[in-house]
């Protein structure tokens, strides 16, 4: 995020800077040490004064680099989310080309659920929900990386004799269900079931949202809500309901 704009709390922005060399050093202890800090700290008690300990820092070196935390935060989780789609490019480029489930066993192999980032990214949601320019931030940069995110995956599919009708709705459908398995995953550490189902829904929605090629798709539908039977279970055969039939 060296060239870019970014918000600071309040919703104030600053001009971009050029990096040189020993800026860019910096910019990366400064950016390593934050992310410790807020792993350890909570983004919400995280200081300028600990990132700057914690790197051999000033606070004017800090501020030669970031206007404030939310900045700081900002810049992490654009070199995160580079690296994420770097790891996830080499993984499914050389993934096998037999299928949705190949897929996202590669995928899922390259970015798998870091439980302090988790933590840490949301605190920082939370704290952006708050704040209608960062929100508006936020928002974009996670568009941003769905619309990086996508044609890795689109192509992967293709490779594997799929296609994909709708890219959006399937954007949406996997951000739905990496948020909510991730959460599941880390309630349940070591659990390889909680893994599991991570993969199994993660392949439901590619085959769901995807079809093989010259088949015609259509839009998936969520499947009907069937009432769960009375306090006490159904009736068996032969019950009290049979049993007044044959009198």
């Amino acid at each position: 995020m060296a060239a870019s704009t970014a918000p600071a709390r309040g919703g104030t922005s600053r001009p971009a800077r050029r990096v040189t060399a020993r800026r860019a050093g910096t910019r990366r202890r400064l950016l390593g040490a934050a992310l410790e800090v807020f792993a350890e700290d909570g983004f919400g008690r995280a200081t300028v004064e600990r990132v700057c300990e914690r790197a051999g820092y000033t606070r004017g070196a800090f501020y030669s680099n970031f206007s404030s935390l939310d900045e700081l935060f900002l810049a992490v989780w654009q070199e995160r989310s580079a690296r994420m789609l770097d790891d996830l490019r080499t993984a499914l480029a050389v993934a096998p080309a037999t299928g949705p489930r190949e897929t996202v066993r590669a995928a899922l192999r390259a970015i798998p659920v870091d439980d302090a980032w988790h933590r840490v990214t949301a605190e920082f949601t939370a704290h952006a929900l708050r704040v209608p320019a960062l929100r508006r931030e936020v928002a974009a940069r996670e568009r941003a990386i769905q619309d990086a995110l996508l044609p890795v995956l689109v192509r992967a599919l293709a490779r594997a004799g799929r296609r994909v009708p709708d890219e959006e709705a399937l954007g949406q459908a996997l951000v739905a269900v990496h948020d909510g398995t991730a959460v599941q995953v880390l309630l349940e550490p070591g659990s390889a079931e909680a893994v599991h189902r991570r993969e199994t829904l993660f392949q439901h929605v590619l085959e769901a949202y995807s079809t093989p090629d010259g088949t015609p798709f259509s839009t998936p539908v969520s499947a009907p809500v069937t009432e769960s039977p009375p306090a006490g279970g159904r009736e068996e055969a032969g019950g009290p309901a049979e049993e007044e039939q044959r009198s």
